[in-house]
Order: structure tokens, then C-alpha cells, then sequence
């Protein structure tokens, strides 16, 4: 039986200008969440708290979410909301800042929760919107957590922890192609093949629907004929405005039927080699695509795509469009130290079955073929 589907929270705005729509939100005090220093270089960072306070607000910023954001760094954030007291928090950045700040939402929301393995674990999950609303604004076209009801975070010994709940899908998403024109060419193709996974996994899942298939269909054209303009060009406001809102169905598609293991992999390899998550993907696809043709479904998916380009092959098509990204046909050309990788490979293969990702993926693979398919895309 199809489980019930949830596209957004209750507010979702797209399209150039839209982030003045933080004056309409009626917060009064609001808490922002932000990574590096790229939104505050870019100006939107002062944009937005100007926007909050025209509409009443009392701003704080919570400043330095690392990539693959830690459990310590959630717990800090959670912390300063307990003595700021926000009624809205607003995460501003990437999928490292979005994630950080929907485990903030959780602990702010539950003090008495003091351990990742107590939300990991939490059956019921606990109840949140009884201290603030979830807002989010995304500066890269990629990870869709804006959309999403998931959250990838990092415990004490670097190892990446993944949960999804509906609970934790933000009441807001507002998503502006202005927030995007920071990003550096390497991270705008990195982001955009995170969607371009994140679409082709939701076509081929094994719980697809009509409503997934429509969405993760117009996500992979969209992105295949903009991500390159936007890669060469990261002033065109055109291809920048796209890809976010292809980005933002590819969400609206996996978060409701999951991935694959694509994912699986790229979770484990960024947790033990630290590549960043979206270059782990863009790599990895071509293989699993492969991989999962062995399934018919999947097989006859993947060439209805791939005819939409001219093609019969949705493998070669990715790999086309990773060479146009300049992005490497092997994990060896990013994790430079080959022992180790070898040495590890029973345990990413064990890893890698245990994610969640796994379990929706066209064919589940054995241990065997998942620590053949690790020395493949090496």
C-alpha cells in the first residue's frame, strides 16, 4: 500500500525576489543558522535579518556550520536557542547549515533529549512547532532539505547518522536564485549532481508512484540541460532559478519514496574518507545505474529517460554530463590513499547495507556485490 505523501510544509515560495517573503512571516524573534562565511561575503546573510526585522523580528545568528555537521555543533546551536528563545528558526546555506538546524529544532524543542542515539531511536518521535516554526533557505541547488523530511548528521567518531521523519519537513521553504549566485562552479556541479542523483534514485525506487515519477522525470531534464549553463555561467539568473526548483522536486520526490544506493555509498565513503557528499554521488551514479539495470523495471525506466536525450544508455548519459562538470570517472582520483580504501572494504560494504537508503533501491545487493561494486567505482 502507497504511504501518504507530503510535497512541502505549509508555505513553499520560489522564484527571483522571493526571500522578501521573510517580512510576511510575522516571527518575533528569529534565530538564524548559517555555515561559512559565504552568505555573509555575498550580502544575503544582512538581507535576510533586514527582511526579518521589517517584519518584526528580534534576530540572533548562529554562525560556523561545518560541513557534514557534527552532533557537538547541533548541540551548541541547540543551546543558544535555549537562551534566545526564537519562535522561528531560519536556516540559510546549503545542506550542512539545514541539516544542523533541524537537529537544533529537535533538542531546542526537547531539552530533556541529550544523546544523537535517543533521536535515532525515538518511536514515537518527539512532537515539534510547540516553540518555533522551521524555516529554510537553500544557497545551493542540490541537496532539496528545504524539502525534505531528513537530516544527516555526524557523531562524535565522524560517522554519518541519517533520519527522516514528516515531522522534521520545514513549515517554510523559500527558495531565491539570488541565494545561489555564491556558489563556485566546483560546488554548483556538485550540488546539481546530488539532484541529478536524488531524482534518478526516487524514478527507479522500489515505493516510485505516479506523483514521484512526474516530479524526479521533470527534475532529471531540468537539470541535464541547465546544470551546465549554470557550471559555466554562474551569473545566468535563468539556468541559477531552474536548477533550484528542479532541485526542490527532486526532494519532493525522494523524500516521500526514498533513494538508493547511490547514496548508500556516497554516506559511507564521505564518513570514512570525508568526499564531499554530492561529488560521492555524481561518481558513484554511473555505476549503479548499471547495476540496477539488472532489474527490468529499472532497466526500462532508465532507457525512457535516456531517450529523452537521444539515447539508450542513462549511464552515458551521466557520464557525459560528469565530463562537461569536470568531475572524475573514479573515486580513486579524490581518495588518494588506495591501501586504506582497500583495507576498509568489508566495512563499507557492511556500512552501506545498513543505511537506510538500501532498502529502496531496485535490486539489494549481497555483501559480496556491495563490496564489488566499492572496488568498481574506485
Amino acid at each position: 500500500m502507497m504511504r501518504p505523501m507530503k510535497l512541502a510544509g505549509s508555505q513553499l515560495m520560489f522564484g527571483e525576489g522571493c526571500l522578501a517573503f521573510l517580512k510576511d512571516l510575522g516571527a518575533k524573534r528569529a534565530m538564524i543558522v548559517t555555515g561559512g562565511s559565504s552568505m555573509k561575503r555575498s550580502g544575503i546573510l544582512a538581507k535576510v535579518e533586514d527582511y526579518l526585522k521589517e517584519g518584526g523580528a528580534e534576530t540572533a545568528v548562529f554562525e560556523g556550520v561545518e560541513p557534514d555537521p557534527s552532533f557537538a555543533t547541533v548541540m551548541r546551536g541547540a543551546e543558544a536557542m535555549t537562551q534566545f528563545q526564537p519562535d522561528l528558526i531560519v536556516a540559510l546555506g546549503g545542506g550542512s547549515p539545514m541539516d544542523a538546524a533541524k537537529g537544533m529544532w529537535v533538542y531546542y524543542e526537547h531539552p530533556e533529549l541529550t544523546t544523537l542515539e535517543q533521536v535515532l531511536t525515538a518511536n514515537p518521535f518527539p512532537k515539534l512547532r510547540q516553540k518555533a516554526r522551521f524555516c529554510c533557505i537553500p544557497s545551493t541547488a542540490g541537496t532539496a532539505s528545504e524539502v525534505s523530511r531528513s537530516f544527516v548528521i555526524s557523531d562524535d567518531q565522524g560517522v554519518k547518522h541519517g533520519l527522516g521523519n514528516m515531522e522534521m519537513m520545514p513549515d517554510i521553504a523559500i527558495c531565491d536564485p539570488q541565494v545561489t549566485l555564491s556558489m563556485p562552479p566546483h560546488i554548483t556541479a556538485e550540488t546539481g549532481m546530488d539532484a541529478m542523483t536524488h531524482a534518478l534514485e526516487a524514478l527507479v525506487s522500489n515505493r516510485a508512484n505516479y506523483v514521484s515519477d512526474t516530479l524526479a522525470r521533470r527534475a532529471v531534464t531540468d537539470i541535464h540541460d541547465n546544470l551546465p549553463k549554470a557550471y559555466e555561467n554562474g551569473g545566468d539568473m535563468a539556468a541559477r532559478e531552474i536548477m533550484i526548483n528542479a532541485s526542490m522536486i527532486a526532494g519532493m520526490a525522494f523524500t516521500n519514496v526514498s533513494l538508493g544506493i547511490v547514496h548508500s555509498m556516497a554516506h559511507t565513503v564521505g564518513s570514512l574518507f570525508h568526499v564531499a557528499h554530492g561529488l560521492a554521488d555524481a561518481i558513484i551514479l554511473p555505476y549503479i545505474i548499471q547495476f540496477n539495470s539488472g532489474d527490468d523495471r529499472a532497466k526500462a525506466l532508465y532507457e525512457s529517460m535516456a531517450a529523452s536525450f537521444g539515447s539508450q544508455d542513462m549511464a552515458a548519459v551521466v557520464r557525459a554530463l560528469n565530463e562537461k562538470l569536470h568531475i572524475p570517472a573514479k573515486l580513486s582520483e579524490v581518495v588518494k590513499d588506495a591501501g586504506a580504501y582497500q583495507a576498509r572494504l568489508e566495512e563499507m560494504a557492511a556500512m552501506a547495507l545498513a543505511d537506510g537508503c538500501t532498502k529502496t533501491n531496485p535490486i539489494i545487493p549481497t555483501k559480496e556485490q556491495m563490496v564489488e561494486l566499492f572496488q568498481l567505482v574506485f
